[in-house]
Order: structure tokens, then C-alpha cells, then sequence
């Protein structure tokens, strides 16, 4: 142990000021003396964050707050550990990177620094559109929607953002016979895709997906695969989309709705896998109507009648 290190660093802040000196005081050292922290880049912490982020989430999903607390550090690290490495470089530092948060936020609320007036969230966010788009760094409204983001989170995003200028329905009701009319346009290519691909070997099938980008190169009955591939993909990101709008109108966040039900799956699956190990079964060997058994029983046992 090197104590000449550790006793600067040795004792936990008592005040925010102190707390941040500390830290970077200490990431300060590791990237001088610390071979892995050393060798960190932008691009080779970029992937270790969006894993830390999705860690957070979990830890926020599960109301664990102490987690929670952790895994903010965590985050915290990374922002620390991205500005530093721009300081070393001259770029720009963690002061620069809270001073230009703080003028948005400044920027972005002239109902609290200005004159302006926003008595709802409602007008709040139309405010903000319009101060982004008047900066002049954003040419569309979604510009500010990361092509990165997860494809449900995107699509919250974008009805959310094109709500804040107005293009929006007026009920719940108009958004759910949206959803009843997507959902027929699906079913129907939905069957005319499962008709071709009942009647179409594997082996063509295999082939049409490998000429897919260079439709010269299939049969004929490979371009009809692959055309009604796209159309039933495409009607059913349309069904996703609209479920998705009615949601947000409904003020449920899909995203979590969703995690949810894949919490809830998960449970029930993990209790049905202990119950027949502990009977001496697989659920390898079992018929459906086994499992659909010991499904029913997960659901009772857990205390879930859905």
C-alpha cells in the first residue's frame, strides 16, 4: 500500500466542493500512475458507460437506492474521467463542461431567469424546442434525438419532441383508431407473408435473404419474399409506433411497461425451472401442456392472476 497516495485521499468530503476536489484528485493519480486507466481513451470508455447507464437503470427499475447511489458514482466517474482527458489534451475541462450545462439550463428557462411565462410543462417543453431550434445548432426539431437510442425510446422521443410544435392528435381516442387501423394493415400482409413462407423451401428462403440488398440476383419468388418481408417489418414498426403514441397520450411509458412484463416473464419462468427440478423433471421432456401447467402454478405462487 502506498500511504504517501492514500492519506491525501484517505478521508470522505463533507461538502460538495470538497467531494469534487477529491475525485479528481484521486482520478487525477490513477491516470498517472494506474497502467489501465492510463491507456483510457473517449473510444474505449465509450461502450463501459452505456454500460454503466444501463446498470443505473436496472438499479433505478429496482427502486434499490443504495444501488442507485453507487451506480451515479459510477456515471459520475465517466464524466469526470471524459472532461480530464479533454484537459490534458487543452480541449476543455470539467468547469467548462458545467458552465455551458448551467447556460442552457439558464438559457432554456426564461420563465425563472427572464421574462417569459410558462405556467404548465407543456409550455416549459415548447419553450425549449424553440429556444433549441433558434440556436441555431438544430435544423429540425428531431435533430436532437440521438440515432443511437434504443428503437421504443426513439420513438417516444420523436412523437414527444414533434407534440412540442403542435403536430399531435387531439384525444386518446383518435390515437387508438390509429392503433385498430395499423394493427388490421399489419394482419394482412402479416398473413400474405406467412402464405409465402409456407409455400417457399428453406433452402429458398436462405437464398433470397443472401441476395437481399441485390435483387437482380434472386428468382422471382425471392424478390416476393423479400418485398413482403419488408412490407410486413414495415406494418409492424407502424403497429409499434401507434402503440407507442397511445401510450404516451395516455401518459404510460412504454418503455417501462415493457420492462415490466419482461420482469414479470422472467419470474414466473425462474419459478417454473426450480419446481420441476425440485420434482426431478426437465422442461426439455415436457409437452406445453406440462409447462402450461406449471406456468399456472408460477402465476399463483407469485401472487399474479395475469
Amino acid at each position: 500500500m502506498n500511504l504517501e497516495n492514500l492519506e491525501p485521499n484517505r478521508e470522505p468530503a463533507t461538502d460538495e466542493r470538497e467531494a469534487v476536489a477529491r475525485l479528481f484528485r484521486i482520478l487525477r493519480l490513477l491516470r498517472k500512475e494506474c497502467p489501465w486507466d492510463r491507456k483510457q481513451t473517449f473510444d474505449s470508455l465509450r461502450t463501459l458507460t452505456i454500460e454503466e447507464t444501463f446498470e443505473l437503470s436496472d438499479a433505478i427499475l429496482r427502486k434499490d437506492y443504495e444501488e442507485i447511489k453507487k451506480e451515479l458514482g459510477d456515471v459520475l466517474l465517466h464524466i469526470a474521467f471524459y472532461a480530464d482527458m479533454a484537459r490534458e489534451k487543452g480541449q476543455f475541462d470539467f468547469t467548462g463542461v458545467c458552465n455551458s450545462l448551467c447556460e442552457k439550463l439558464i438559457r432554456r428557462h426564461p420563465h425563472i431567469f427572464g421574462e417569459a411565462e410558462a405556467a404548465t410543462e407543456e409550455a416549459v417543453k415548447q419553450n425549449w424546442e424553440a429556444i433549441k431550434l433558434k440556436e441555431g445548432k438544430k435544423h429540425s426539431v428531431l435533430s436532437g434525438v440521438p440515432a443511437s437510442l434504443p428503437a421504443m425510446i426513439k420513438a417516444f422521443r420523436i412523437q414527444d419532441k414533434a407534440r412540442g410544435v403542435g403536430f399531435d392528435w387531439e384525444n386518446p381516442q383518435q390515437v387508438w383508431a390509429k392503433v385498430e387501423e395499423e394493427i388490421a394493415e399489419f394482419k394482412q400482409e402479416a398473413l400474405r407473408w406467412e402464405e409465402i413462407c409456407n409455400r417457399l423451401p428453406a433452402k429458398e428462403k436462405e437464398e433470397a435473404l443472401l441476395s437481399e440488398g441485390n435483387p437482380e440476383e434472386g428468382s422471382p419468388r425471392a424478390v416476393e419474399y423479400l418485398e413482403q418481408r419488408r412490407k410486413a417489418l414495415g406494418e409492424l414498426g407502424d403497429v409499434f409506433f401507434a402503440l407507442i403514441n397511445y401510450a404516451r397520450f395516455l401518459k404510460l411509458n412504454p418503455d417501462d411497461a415493457l420492462e415490466m412484463t419482461n420482469r414479470k416473464f422472467m419470474k414466473r419462468f425462474a419459478y417454473m425451472e426450480e419446481a420441476t427440478i425440485q420434482q426431478g423433471k426437465s422442461l426439455h421432456a415436457m409437452s406445453i401442456e406440462e409447462m402450461d401447467r406449471y406456468w399456472e402454478q408460477a402465476k399463483e405462487a407469485l401472487g399474479e392472476k395475469s
